[in-house]
This record gives structure tokens, sequence and C-alpha cells, in this order.
């Protein structure tokens, strides 16, 4: 019998195959982000995808769908929104929904780009053990974050974040995700993220590269178009169409995504890719979702 929920939902990675990692519930506090991504693939589905707005009764159908959900499951904020997007500062919705999980005995994985999840540390370190967080860095690089990620916190601030987690006890990975040929391909930006997000503290790296839909391209050339023509003739004359999606071609990811793997073996991270074919470069016993480290923390041994 299937049992209806409301906003606590088994992540649905779209029946991709390369989706790889265990199961858990997803949940996320907001409909839309306003972090403005160039790369975001939400806006393909949510209508006014970049107005973050609060789930309506958010924490009430919270409550009501954790009792049909078993205690200990894997909960995810978030998969499609930042669950630390701008009003999170103001609403404090995250912060509320966090509490009622783990005080309830589930099991948390924070997906972020912003800084305001120091805000809950006192939160997550009552229940170390039971939560790992993931912060996105694409780059280190200023200049570039501010024109691919315009209404995110700045980089700096993000590594600082993966610094304050880890010494508080907490597992940190670092997506650097996505790698977006001619901007943040290159060996100088990758090892750059690599280096810093281990000297912080981080025990993990998770990387992919870039998937273009129509609208997230159109954002992507519109702001960088001397790099457009080759965008267009990588992705869709050479590359692969692939559950909704145009993937670049294959020896050019697994070029790329190499060079990550290797970089994160000399640092000393674990590593992982998110929805790519190429199992053989992940460290094994490890997932994308960072779900290996529940149960630990931060220390490295």
């Amino acid at each position: 019998m299937r049992v209806s929920l409301n906003v606590v939902r088994p992540f649905d990675p779209w029946g991709n195959p390369l989706c790889r990692c265990p199961f858990k519930y997803g949940l996320n506090p907001y409909t839309g982000c306003g972090h403005r991504c160039l790369y975001c693939y939400i806006t393909s589905y949510i209508p006014n995808a970049f107005s973050p707005r609060p789930k309506e009764d958010l924490i009430d159908k919270v409550r009501r769908d954790l009792e049909k959900i078993p205690r200990g499951a894997v909960v995810s904020l978030s998969n499609s929104s930042d669950p630390y997007t701008p009003p999170e500062a103001q609403l404090g919705l995250t912060r509320r929904v966090l509490q009622m999980l783990l005080e309830r005995g589930y099991k948390v994985l924070i997906v972020t780009k912003s800084p305001l999840v120091l805000r809950d540390l006192d939160v997550l370190q009552r229940h170390l053990g039971r939560v790992a967080v993931q912060i996105t860095i694409t780059t280190l690089r200023e200049d570039l974050a501010a024109v691919l990620e315009p209404g995110a916190p700045r980089p700096v601030g993000r590594l600082e974040a993966v610094r304050r987690l880890s010494e508080a006890g907490i597992p940190v990975t670092v997506r650097l995700d996505p790698i977006i040929p001619l901007l943040n391909d290159d060996g100088e930006n990758i090892e750059e993220v690599v280096s810093k997000a281990a000297e912080a503290g981080a025990r993990h790296l998770v990387a992919s590269t870039y998937k273009a839909k129509r609208d997230n391209f159109a954002r992507l050339a519109k702001a960088f178009p001397d790099k457009a023509p080759t965008w267009r003739r990588m992705y869709f004359e050479e590359g692969q169409y692939f559950h909704g999606q145009w993937y670049a071609p294959k020896e050019y990811r697994r070029k790329v995504l190499t060079r990550a793997a290797e970089a994160a073996r000399r640092h000393g991270l674990q590593f992982n890719i998110c929805r790519e074919e190429f199992a053989d470069l992940e460290t094994p016993g490890a997932y994308c979702d960072g779900s290996q480290m529940l149960g630990e923390t931060s220390q490295r041994i």
C-alpha cells in the first residue's frame, strides 16, 4: 500500500540509471531558489524558479509526513532548491524543519551554497553522527562566480563554512559541480578548489559536468557569447541527449572528471561523480550524496 506524503517524499532522480545513491527522502522547504545560478536546471520544471517562496503549511505537513516515515531514515535538504535560499535568513523554516528531523531521530543530508548553514551550527552539533553537509564550490575565482551564481554567497564565505563545520565535527562534502567547458574545467581551477577544500577540512569531493537544457544553456550563452559556439557544437552536435539533458562528449567528460578524481586522491579526499558513467573513478563505498559519512564526525582517521 502506497503511503500518501505531502512534502517529505522519496527522492526521485527521474529514473536516471546513472544515479547510484542509496534510498533516501527529499524535502524542499522552499519552492524555487534565489541564488539564480545560470546553469540551474530547476527553471525547466518550476514556474518562477528564481523567486523562492516557502511551501504552504510547511511545518504542519512535515509533521504529518514524519508520522508515516520510519525513524532513522535519511532525509536530504534539499534537491531542487537550496534550503538556505535568501528568504531563510528571515523565515527560519529550514531551521525548524532541521530541528524536527533530528529531534525525531532522522538522519539529515544538507546540500547548500550558503554559509547561512552556520547559523544552525548549534542544532547540528547536538546531533553529531546523524548529519552531513555538502557545500557547492564551482570556482574560487570571485569574478567568474559573480557571473555564474549572481544571487549566491561568494565562494570565500562557502569555504569558510567548510572550515567551521569541519572544526565543529560535522563531515563536509565539497561539490565541484557543475564543471563547465571553457569556464572552470582547467586544471588550475580544479586543483585550487580541491586543495582549498581539503585544507578547510572537507573529507569528500563530488564532481560532475554541466548538462545542458535549453533554458540554462540560453542563460550561459547570453552571459558568455564568445564561448556559446563551442558549447553548441560540444553539446548539441557532438554530445548525447540522455534523460532530458544534453551531455558533453564522453571523452571530454572522462578527461575532466579524471582530473578531479586525481586531485581528490592527492589531497586525501573520498571522491564521487554525480550522474556520470565512470564509476571506476569513484571511492569504493562512497556515494555522491555523502551518506557514507552519516554516523561519523569530521575527524580524519
